[in-house]
This record gives C-alpha cells, structure tokens and sequence, in this order.
C-alpha cells in the first residue's frame, strides 16, 4: 500500500527539492560566466559607473547564450601581476646610484661649465620626462622618473653648497635649500597632478626650514620649541586641507612628531623653571600647543578628535599649572597640577565637539590619576611599615607616628600627599551626593551617534540593527540597546557607586597620611587609627542592614575595616598596654559589627575577625605572664573553646561554620606552639580532642567531629607514651582499648546498623598502632610475634562478622608486622641475587598484570564492594 504525505509535509518537502535545485543553477551559471570570460578575447574597459547587466542588459558573450539573472555581475579573473612595478624600480635606483656616484666621484674631473650642463641637462631632463609619460599613459614610468628627479634636486644642492658655497653655514644652508625645495616640489607636484610622490616629499622637505634654522642661529630652547610648534601648526593645515590621501597622512605623521617634540621641549622648559616668569614662557607655547590641537581636533573624525582633546588638556594643564608649581617647594607641585587638571572638567559646558571634549575629560582623569599615583606609596608605606614592629614585640612607645612606621620616606616632601587625596575624595563624595545634577550636566557628552553592530538575529531578519530602548529615565545620558551587538555601559548606579566608593577610600588613606605628615604622639595615632576602623564598621553595618549589601560604599568599606584592623593592631605591638587595648577594641567592635549586620557574608567576616582577634589577645596573655610558648599553648585554647560554645548557641546559623573553623585553626595554632615540649603537646592535644569531642555532640558536626576527637585522644596517648619514654605501651594502652571495645559491643547490640570504626576503631587503634611503632624499633621476637597473632585473630573476627574496622586495622597491621620481620630476610636475598633478577622480576609481573589487567580490575571492583557492603 502506498503512503501518501499530508498536504503540509509534502509542500515542504517539495521547497526544499526546488531551493537545492535554485542553488545547484546558481552554482553552475557562476562557473560558466567565469568559463565565458576566460574563452572571451579582451575587451575596452566599460566608462565607470556603467554596468549594463545591472540594469537588465544581456552580457556580452556568445550569440544565443541564456541571459543571466536580473543584476547578477559575474567575477572576471584577476590579471596576473606585472613586473612592471619591479623593473622601474630596479631602473630608478640604478639612475640614483649612478647620479650620487658621478657627483661624487666624477665631479672633480670636469669643468664649471661641464658640471653645470650635466646637472641642469639630467635634472631638467628628470623633471620634464615625466610629464611627457602622463601624456602618454604611462603612469608607473613617470613615477620612477619623478622619484630620480627628486634624489636629482637633492645631488643639487649638495653640489652647490659644495662647489659654489663651501664656506657657508650647513645647518642655515640647509634649512633655505629644504625650504627652495618644498616650494619647488609642490608647484611640481600640483602642475602634474597625477603623480603621487611630489607632493608627500614636498610636505617631508617642509618640516626642516624653521628646525635647521633655529639651530644654525644658535636659537634658546625655547626658540626651538616655537619652531616646531609652527611646523606642527603648517602640518595640521596640510593635513586638513591638502590634497590625496598619501599628502594628509605624511602630514599628519610629521604634525605628530613635530608637535610632539614641541610639548616635551616646554615641558622640560615649565618643570625646570627657577620662578613663575620663567615657567610663563613655556607656559605660553605650551598654551598655544593646547589651541592648536583643540582647533585640529574641531572637525575631526572621532578618534583624531578625541587624541586632540587629550593632548590639549594635557599641555594646558602644564601650561596653566607650571607657572604656580615654579612658585612652590617640591612636595606641592602636585598640587598646582591637580588643580588645574580638576578645572578641565568645565569642559562640559564649554561647547566643544563631543569627542573633543571628552578627550579633554580624559586628559583631567589622566591628571588625577597621576596625581593619586603620587601620593599612593606613602599611604602603602602607613599601612604596611608597622610590619617591622614584629622583630621587637612590646620594645616600648615610640615618640611620634613616623618612628613607629621605621619607613625612609621623605615626609617633609609628601606633605601634600593627604591634601592631594582629601580634595579628590571631597569631589568624589561631592559626586556621590548630587549624582543627579551630575548625570544633568554630563548629558551632553552622554549622547552617541554611532549605530550599534548589529546581531546575528537582527542580520537575519535583514533589519538594519538592533531595536533602541528608551533610556530609564529623563535626561539620562546613556542609552540601552536591545542587542547582543550593542556595547553596554556601567548603569548609573554603578558609577554612582564607584564615586562612593573611591571618596570612602581615598578619604580614610587622607586621614592616615595626614596623622604621619604632622607627626602626630603616637598614642593619637593608635587611637585615631582605631576610631577611624570603628566608623568604618559603622557604614558597612549601615550599608549592608539597608539592603545594598552588595554595593561598592559597603563593601569597601568593610574592606577598610579589616585592612585598618590590621594596619592598627601591629602598630601596637609597640606597646604591651597599647596591644591590649587595641585588640580589645577591635575584638568588641567587629564582635558587636557581626551581632548588629543583616547580610549573611558581611557578619561571617566580622565574626571570623573578631575570633581573631581574641585568639591575639590570648597570646598577649601567655607573655605578659612571661610563660613559654609551650605553657602558653593552653591559653591560646580559650577562644577555640568559646567558639566550640558559640557554635552550639548557633546551631545551623550559616556564620557558625565559619567561626567554628576560624577557631579550629587557633587550636592549630596552639599545637603549634606546643610542638617544643612533649608533655604539653599531650595536654594540648587531649584539650583539641575534648573540644572535638564537644562539638561532635551536635548531629550535624558528629561526622567530622566524632572522628577528629578520636584521632585526637589516640594521639595525645601516643605522644604521651613518648614523651615518658614507656617501652611497654600495653600496660597503658590496654587498660583504654578493652573499655572502649566493650562498649563498642555493647553498641553493636543495640544497634546494629552502627558503623564498626565508630564502635571498634579507637579501641583497636589505641593498642595496636603504638604496638606496632614499638614492635619495629623492637630487636626481641617475642613482641612482634604476639601482635602478629593478636592482628590475625583480629583480621579473621573481622572477615567472619563481616567487620570492616577489624578486617581493616587487623589486616595492615598484620601486613607491616610481617613486613618488618621478613626484612632482613629479604634484604639478605636480594643482596645474594645477580643484579639483572629483580628488574627481570619486576618486567615479568608487570607483564603478568599487563596480561591479566581486565581480570584483577574486576577483582579489585569485587574487593571494593565487599569491603563497602561490611559495616
């Protein structure tokens, strides 16, 4: 019986047969227009802009061939490349060379009148030539020739000053004959306009008249500066308004480097000024330096524009700001340049192009950036220098903040450091407060005229780009555009936050330098320091509680919290009441911070320092005590403790974890200082595992915890017994493991579904591993041959039950018994075997479980599983 698609299935099984076959037609009609093309003879180019089959005109070709689609132009083939190009250049360099070796070396051999008609014959020659290959056609040769007539002028002029004007200055003959030149070659270059090189080499010849001429005058710097700041200028005009391309851009390369040359020649002038009239020389070609780009940058494409707006800016704020700089000591010149670079920001109302202007914006955040780059080492040097406190801990209160930092900073030349960082951050602040009269008056820069790139699927549906948004809200400056192909932009809430966060961070780094540049006791600087930690608590507090937990204020100011905490705490190991007092404060603090925060993150962080905290007060304890680091070891365990408490009082509360972590790791810290004496490493470790064993109470801590208290107590046994020096270790091991295992028993029967480590694992640890670690320094038999039968009894009850603990322990402990008793045994055989068995050996079992690998992976599976299926 046939099928018979529905109607709609085979309609569209039919489109897509006849869309592969309008693309198999496609195919085949392009290979044989290029077929057609390659059989056809040349034919006269068409006038440009004509294309008859664009307008429905049957192609050229054959009689009788089928007319192409509607618009379709087929490819012709590229011609293949000339050697034209090659040979006029490999002509044209030979007539150079020859040209330079006939001036210099056949030169002396002729006559004036000979010298003369050669170089005016050969030259005029050069010049002409090319016009009579533009008449003609022939566009490449009359290049060449133009290129060896320019190399001709040169070896002119060179000729003359050597013959006809030996005795005259090279540098003014120079810049007069550079300057013939470029007037000559642009007259040359504009009667034949067809040639490309003329005018570009005139345009290079114009950058040396006014250089070479300051310098054969013997003309100051300034001078100097002045003439390649008028270079720079005439280039800019070229560039604007000359003609081609290849004039434009030699233009504007030579306008770079001349004007270029010309900004540091006045900035080496304003910063070396001795006095304000000095600077106000410099300050003028500097200022003309900034008109001059902002006037190039009026009517140019967006990025030349917005180069332009920088370079202004930047050579203003020099210009304006040396003149006051040249007035005032080292350490406040910043100033004067902040200042002035902050004054760049009335640009946004001055009615400059929008590009122009934000480059002039860019340049005033370039100015403060530079500014901040300044003064930030100083504050790094606040922060970090109380570190050298902690090679001579409570060594007695220093006099002043500077001493107790031990830094080699220049103060006195940093003294504008905080001012530089206050006045940004109170513009910040200023920012973060009136946001909206800020986005109202940057409106005008906000504006974009470029269209997005648009997407693939806009593309695709052929709509020209992405669908526009309106903005959020009236007057806002940035837009949104609904496309993947659309850049975004930081929302104004971000930029809005940044501001806050900056005036926040940089207004706290102001207040810390300010303290060291007055030099201030440095009981006020601890204090201070502290104070400033606490309203920095108090905002991330204020912040987070207020539902912008997430926010850039809140978070750097947490940031700086912690940060200032830290910087404070070492600046008071200077002093033993200093510790006390700082630590205790920032215990409290950051201890009431997490109580009083609602964020989850925020309070975790709190919470954590404050335990720090207290775990460093505990420490002070021990050495005002005067104790050992051993016998302080016990103090240090009191925090820990509290955090065992506070971890039960929380429960599930998700900064439990965190603080009860925080507080394991100060019972590392603990045993770390034990670590020197024995005895007290016992102690220190019987008091983690009681703590262990605290929190192992709790059902959710009991996985973890129930086995490190186990570990714990096993171990402080172990070191124990060391410690005491016990060469029979079951005399007190015993009397530990039989209780233990009873009980394990005796939970065994009322659960039988309890894991056999927890009920039998300690008991059997506590005896046979410090067995075992005395067994192998054992020399007698008698020892190692009582574990191995207690190990096999062990390993057997085990693998009866069904027991993994007792199969487990059992097992290697039976193993390393053996193991140590078959050593010398081995060692001796191997000793008396040929050097080639063993690695024989080891190839032939590798083989055998190369050959065998399936069958001992699945042997290995079975083991796991019985091992995993035993309780």
């Amino acid at each position: 019986m046939e099928h018979v698609p529905p109607p709609a299935e085979e309609l569209a099984r039919l489109d897509r047969e006849l869309a592969e076959l309008d693309a198999r037609r496609a195919q085949l009609l392009t290979r044989r227009a290029w077929l057609l093309a390659a059989l056809r003879p040349p034919t006269p180019t068409a006038a440009p802009g004509w294309n008859p089959s664009a307008w429905g005109a049957p192609p050229s070709g054959r009689p009788g061939a089928p007319a192409q689609p509607w618009g379709y132009v087929p490819k012709q083939p590229s011609a293949p490349r000339s050697a034209q190009n090659v040979l006029l250049t490999l002509g044209g360099l030979l007539l150079a060379v020859a040209a330079v070796a006939f001036t210099l070396v056949s030169w002396g051999s002729m006559g004036i009148g000979g010298r003369s008609a050669v170089l005016a014959a050969v030259t005029l020659g050069a010049l002409i030539a090319p016009a009579v290959l533009l008449r003609r056609g022939l566009a490449a040769t009359a290049e060449a020739l133009a290129a060896l007539a320019l190399v001709l002028t040169l070896l002119d002029v060179y000729a003359v000053h050597a013959v006809a004007a030996p005795d005259t200055d090279g540098l003014g003959f120079t810049a007069v004959a550079s300057a013939v030149l470029s007037v000559l070659w642009t007259a040359y270059g504009l009667a034949l306009g067809k040639l490309r090189l003329p005018l570009p080499a005139a345009v290079v010849l114009a950058q040396w008249p006014l250089l070479f001429w300051a310098w054969a005058a013997g003309a100051p710097a300034l001078v100097v500066g002045w003439a390649l700041l008028a270079t720079a200028v005439l280039d800019g005009v070229i560039a604007r308004w000359g003609k081609g391309p290849g004039v434009r851009v030699t233009a504007c390369v030579g306008g770079s480097a001349m004007g270029f040359s010309a900004l540091m020649v006045g900035l080496a002038l304003s910063t070396t000024a001795s006095g304000p009239l000095g600077a106000a020389a410099p300050g003028a070609l500097l200022l003309t330096a900034a008109a001059a780009a902002l006037a190039g940058a009026w009517r140019a494409p967006k990025g030349f524009a917005r180069t332009g707006g920088v370079v202004a800016g930047l050579a203003a704020v020099v210009a304006v700001g040396g003149v006051p700089a040249a007035a005032l000591s080292d350490g406040w010149r910043v100033l004067a340049y902040l200042l002035c670079g902050l004054a760049l920001a009335g640009v946004v109302r001055a009615g400059l192009p929008r590009d122009a202007a934000r480059g002039v914006l860019a340049a005033s955040g370039a100015v403060v950036a530079g500014a901040l780059v300044w003064a930030l080492p100083s504050l790094a040097a606040v922060l970090l220098g109380p570190v050298t406190l902690l090679s001579d801990v409570w060594a007695g209160s220093p006099e002043g903040f500077r001493s107790a930092l031990g830094s080699t900073l220049p103060w006195s030349e940093l003294a504008a450091a905080p001012v530089v960082l206050a006045l940004v951050a109170g513009l910040l602040g200023s920012a973060y407060r009136w946001w909206p009269s800020v986005v109202r008056i940057a409106a005008p820069l906000g504006a974009r005229e470029e269209t997005p790139k648009p997407d693939a699927a806009s593309s695709a549906a052929g709509t020209p780009g992405a669908a526009w948004t309106a903005p959020p809200g009236a007057g806002a400056p940035w837009y949104t555009v609904a496309g993947a192909g659309a850049r975004r932009r930081p929302s104004g809430a971000a930029l809005r936050g940044a501001a806050g966060a900056g005036a926040l961070a940089l207004g706290w780094g102001a207040l810390l330098l300010a303290g060291v540049v007055l030099d201030v006791p440095y009981a006020v600087a601890v204090a201070g320091q502290t104070a400033l930690v606490g309203g920095l608590l108090a905002l991330a507090v204020r912040g987070a509680g207020s539902g912008r937990g997430a926010s850039a204020v809140p978070v750097t100011a947490l940031v700086g919290a912690v940060s200032g905490a830290v910087s404070v705490g070492l600046l008071s190991l200077a002093s033993e009441g200093a510790a006390y007092a700082v630590f205790g404060a920032l215990t409290v603090l950051f201890a009431g911070a997490a109580v009083r925060v609602g964020a989850e993150v925020p309070r975790a962080v709190f919470a954590v320092a404050s335990v720090v905290w207290g775990t460093v007060l505990t420490g002070f304890a021990g050495r005002s005590l005067d104790l050992d680091p051993h016998e302080a070891a016990p103090l240090v365990l009191l925090v820990p403790a509290l955090t065992v408490l506070l971890g039960a009082r929380l429960r599930r509360n998700p900064v439990a974890l965190p603080v009860e972590l925080t507080g394991a790791l100060g019972a590392l810290v603990a045993v770390g200082l034990a670590v020197s004496d024995a005895p007290f490493l016992a102690l220190v470790l019987a008091l983690c595992g009681v703590l262990a064993a605290g929190a192992a109470v709790r059902p959710e801590r009991r996985p973890v915890a129930g086995y490190l208290a186990a570990a714990l107590f096993v171990l402080a046994t172990w070191v124990r017994l060391a410690a005491s020096e016990v060469s029979f270790p079951e005399a007190y091991t015993l009397p530990v493991s039989v209780p233990a295992l009873v009980v394990g028993v005796l939970r065994r029967r009322g659960d039988p579904e309890a894991s056999s480590w927890t009920a039998y694992g300690p008991g059997l640890a506590a005896t046979l591993l410090p067995s075992l670690a005395v067994a192998w320094t054992d020399a007698d038999w008698l020892r190692p041959l009582l574990l191995g039968v207690a190990a096999l009894v062990i390993t057997l009850l085990g693998a009866r039950h069904r027991l993994q603990a007792l199969l487990v322990i059992g097992g290697v402990v039976l193993a390393l018994d053996g193991l140590h008793e078959l050593a010398p045994y081995v060692a001796q055989v191997a000793g008396a075997l040929p050097r080639w068995l063993p690695p024989a050996l080891a190839g032939l079992l590798l083989l055998v479980v190369g050959a065998t690998y399936e069958q001992r992976l699945r042997d290995a599976r079975r083991l796991k599983d019985a091992l995993g299926r035993m309780r």
